[in-house]
């Protein structure tokens, strides 16, 4: 029982000032809210009962219980260095460190908010695709390559384009047969949810890999999956997002690759027989 504190964390900046007053008062110090009564937090970060209660449903609790028992599921845990942001003094050694920390600290709060249930439908509708589109622009294209070159590896049908006019069309001709996979980390990227609207106009299946809480692009995704990261106040590169996104994609990878577990090794092997000579095999 945790990811409390992610959540919050990471739909602060979508919630209506009442409801940003309690969960402000809950990060500042997630200890004191332990034990409190509703009425107790409402009146002491200067909310009310109802926005302590518009904020649980807005995090997907079923009510303040269940947010205080993951707040306190999350202090129990070991909390490491925490988040490090990124410093002009900082030396070699500080980075390597603060770097690879952030990008272990992002893989676990993502652990925190993944719902077991909805990996397990984008896995299963990836599985029954005739063909797949992988869809994200910047950053995001680069983890829709990666997703491409896995599912190709199983002999999946999958595309993905970096010409954003290729990537809107393609949607117009998707089918029921076929699935969309938006990639935003904000979660706003027009045309990500454009695609993604597209798409399911057609009739195709989608999913949406976004950070946590209410977004366009998940709006637009049937299956909204939702990552998290460290990047707070210094987004430098996209780098701990990727990180998480590449993470997700290699577990709806190996999620369909295990349903058909001799045919995906069977095809690992051609793939990895055929491109061996490129690496100076025999």
């Amino acid at each position: 029982m945790n990811g409390g504190l992610v959540r919050l964390r990471e739909v602060l900046d979508q919630l209506t000032p009442s409801e940003r007053k309690v969960a402000k008062f809950i990060l500042d110090d997630p200890r004191r809210m332990i034990g409190m009564s509703i009425t107790q937090l409402a009146e002491q970060s200067g909310g009310s009962q109802a926005a302590v209660t518009r904020l649980c449903k807005s995090m997907g609790f079923k009510g303040y219980q269940e947010l205080m028992l993951k707040v306190a599921g999350d202090l129990q845990e070991n909390a490491g260095r925490g988040y490090q942001e990124f410093r002009p003094q900082d030396s070699i050694a500080a980075i390597i460190q603060n770097v690879s920390n952030n990008n272990i600290q992002s893989i676990r709060d993502t652990l925190k908010i993944l719902d077991i249930a909805l990996v397990t439908k984008a896995i299963e509708a990836l599985h029954r695709a005739e063909r797949i589109y992988f869809y994200g622009i910047g950053a995001s294209n680069l983890i829709a390559q990666d997703a491409q070159h896995k599912f190709m590896r199983i002999n999946k049908t999958c595309f993905s384009f970096a010409d954003t006019h290729l990537q809107l069309a393609s949607a117009a001709t998707l089918t029921t047969r076929d699935v969309a996979v938006g990639i935003s980390y904000s979660g706003e990227t027009t045309l990500v949810a454009e695609c993604l609207k597209t798409a399911h106009d057609c009739g195709a299946a989608t999913i949406g890999i976004t950070k946590y809480g209410q977004t366009t692009v998940s709006a637009e995704a049937q299956i909204p999956l939702y990552i998290t990261s460290t990047e707070n106040e210094i987004r430098v590169g996209a780098m701990s997002s990727r990180i998480t996104q590449l993470n997700l994609v290699d577990i709806l990878y190996l999620g369909v690759a295990r349903i058909d577990y001799e045919l995906s090794i069977g095809y690992l092997e051609k793939s990895r027989a055929a491109v061996q000579h490129l690496k100076g095999g025999k």
